[in-house]
């Protein structure tokens, strides 16, 4: 693809995956990725990272009202799909339950990428999803050109009223770099286009609650939300590398929209601090070309206040390292090998009957990976290999203990210089996590009694990926087939059964005649398969002097479906729609057409979804050289037909809509 500055042809330059083990552009890697960074990234930016990436192939968002919102990647979620913050994990709760908040803020980001296939091995086991790296420059890796730079933006969106500030300040000196950062975020209840709850469909889920709903028509109450967060880093670099440190807070206080009983809404109020070392050295000893070490410490915590009194609360302290050596070239070998450890200390509990949810326990993990590459004629050859010990020890139980042992492998046959076919395979062993053992109690947030299976077995996926890249002047095209056998595929799913809570101990009691119970939520397991695809096609329209015209068609869905019968719940619709590009000079903008078939295989003790088209428009304007500072000025336009949207890969999908008609306009200054 090329663009137009003073009406002269310059062509874009692939763009550098800095998630791969060795670093290389999207088109030299076999497996399926997604890069957002510059201009791109800042239009693309949402309140949360699932927001940010919804529109990527084989990307969905998990939303749980607008505070939330997570990354689905071909269907997979939580612990399936690992957040990182420049390789190293977010290591919040986020994983464990779709009400909570991720602590990976987009807005802060320079870059994201989408990975999948063999390098995934390098961040973590079970990541048959896939792996989002979100990278800042919080410890600095070069020494900037000036002593003083940085960028300030600011944005607004009236479905919301959200008013986003961020700023960010940075340079350095004689070796040593500097980075500040840090964003308000402020937002009122939500617009959607039309009632807030299906009632039809939260009464099938739900019978025992009491009709008539307490409903909201255009808008949904209790989902203002208020964030901040502030960063500070350091590092002193050289021709040999660099070593740096940095410190991060986030407090985030967001609402979950309410069920309809007219009971008292609930909140959550979250606290992070994060502490980080990261270190880079080149060519330490002669056969080592990179050596990389991340360590990282976070204390994190939220409370779910339930009419405004603490009710459910959850604690997480994570310490993470990782020391990852990138080797020279062994004959044709090229590729790295490392070390990583996670060791967290985790609990659960009711403020309010002094019941505990999760036992306090202590998750220890150890990690030992390489992801090796070599050229063998047209075809480039990567293969992957990664040995996990994990253990997890409540308080009061016995110790569980896995050995996950993953595997992959992929290759890249350059046909010629337009034509690509790849091929991966990947083995992939994922331990149960300590909530789908042990959770037994109300969950406030998720309006559930959730319960976890203590005979859960570890998780064995079968992957197998075909993909065809195509390049010429005209165009691009890029097609990926994926097909997922999982063996005791591990889910989340209602029962039918529904408990209400002893007012006086906690305890759950059979509903009766009660009203207003919570259905019982439970942790299951049972082999499944997941098929799909990905596909878009780009078309070179126009380029002349009167601009550049870019069409590009795209379409992605997912399948799951249990072997025993019966659909694997909360998939995405089947997705296809096209997307206008025009670019002249310093002026682009864009318009997006997406069409989302119903979803009529929810799942058991869950409900349909209908269809709906998303029309989106945006624009760009680019001030190169403003008094040394370049501008970028930019506007939106989201869901301009204001359909009522329900998300199938939602909880809430019956209770909380996607944003309904609205516009955001955006000014980022950058010196």
């Amino acid at each position: 693809m090329s663009a137009y500055a003073d009406d002269q042809p310059v062509t874009e330059q692939e763009t550098v995956v800095v998630t791969a083990p060795v670093k290389e552009t999207a088109y030299q890697t076999a497996t399926p990725m997604n890069v957002l960074t510059g201009d791109d990234l800042r239009v693309k930016v949402g309140d949360t990272i699932g927001e940010t990436l919804k529109n990527e192939s084989g990307v969905n968002n998990q939303s749980f009202g607008p505070g939330v919102g997570t990354p689905v990647i071909r269907g997979q979620s939580g612990p399936r799909v690992r957040v990182l913050s420049n390789g190293v994990g977010g290591n919040d709760v986020s994983q464990l339950s779709p009400d909570h908040a991720s602590s990976v803020e987009p807005v802060l980001a320079d870059r994201i990428e989408v990975l999948r296939g063999p390098a995934t091995l390098l961040y973590g086991s079970g990541a048959i999803g896939g792996v989002v790296n979100v990278i800042d420059n919080r410890i600095p890796t070069q020494l900037p050109g000036r002593l003083i730079g940085g960028a300030f933006e600011q944005r607004f969106n009236s479905v919301d009223d959200e008013s986003t500030t961020m700023l960010k300040i940075e340079g350095g000196k004689d070796h040593v770099a500097y980075h500040f950062d840090g964003f308000n975020r402020v937002t009122d209840n939500l617009d959607i286009g039309g009632q807030a709850i299906d009632q039809q469909a939260a009464l099938a889920t739900n019978p025992t609650l009491s009709v008539p709903l307490k409903n909201s028509y255009g808008w949904i109450p209790n989902t203002y939300a208020h964030a901040v967060s502030g960063s500070a880093g350091v590092s002193v670099v050289g021709d040999s590398g660099f070593v740096g440190v940095s410190i991060n807070n986030l407090e985030n206080n967001y609402g979950v929209p309410p069920d309809g009983s007219g009971g008292p809404s609930t909140r959550i109020d979250l606290h992070q601090t994060r502490y980080d070392f990261k270190s880079e050295l080149n060519k330490p000893l002669p056969f080592v070309e990179t050596l990389r070490m991340r360590l990282g410490y976070t204390d994190y915590s939220h409370t779910e206040l339930d009419g405004g009194l603490p009710g459910t609360a959850f604690s997480n302290q994570t310490y993470e390292g990782r020391m990852e050596l990138v080797h020279q070239p062994i004959g044709p070998l090229k590729g790295s090998v490392g070390f990583q450890s996670i060791n967290s200390s985790f609990a659960a509990f009711d403020f309010t009957g002094a019941k505990t949810i999760v036992p306090t326990s202590q998750i220890d993990s150890y990690g030992v990976f390489a992801v090796e590459s070599f050229d063998y004629g047209p075809v480039g050859y990567q293969l992957g290999a990664r040995v996990e010990q994990s253990s997890i020890a409540p308080q009061g139980l016995s110790t569980f203990n896995y050995t996950p042992v993953s595997a992959s492998a992929s290759g890249l046959w350059k046909i010629n210089s337009n034509n690509d076919l790849s091929l991966g395979l990947t083995r992939s062993q994922r331990a149960p996590q300590v909530q789908e053992l042990l959770s037994h109690g109300f969950h406030d947030a998720t309006h559930s009694y959730e319960l976890g299976d203590a005979s859960l077995d570890m998780e064995t996926s079968y992957n197998l990926d075909l993909g065809y890249k195509f390049k010429a002047d005209w165009g691009k095209a890029e097609v990926n087939l994926f097909h997922n056998w999982v063996n005791n595929y591990i889910y989340q799913q209602r029962t039918g059964q529904f408990v209400y809570q002893d007012p006086v101990n906690g305890d759950a009691l059979p509903c009766g005649n009660h009203s207003d119970c919570s259905p019982v939520v439970h942790t299951s397991q049972a082999d499944a398969t997941f098929k799909g695809y990905e596909a878009k096609l780009l078309f070179n329209l126009m380029e002349n002097h009167y601009g550049l015209v870019d069409l590009t068609l795209f379409s992605d869905y997912t399948r799951g479906e249990f072997v025993s019968g019966g659909d694997v719940p909360r998939m995405p619709p089947l997705r296809y729609g096209f997307q206008l590009d025009y670019t002249k000079a310093e002026w682009s903008g864009n318009l997006r057409l997406t069409r989302a078939e119903a979803q009529k295989n929810p799942g058991a003790n869950d409900t349909p979804t209908p269809s709906y088209v998303l029309l989106n428009i945006g624009t760009e304007y680019q001030v190169k050289d403003f008094h040394e500072v370049s501008v970028l000025l930019f506007a939106k336009g989201n869901n301009l037909l204001n359909e009522n949207i329900r998300n199938s890969t939602s909880y809430l999908r019956n209770w909380s809509p996607e944003p309904g008609r609205g516009a955001q306009i955006g000014i980022r200054m950058s010196y």
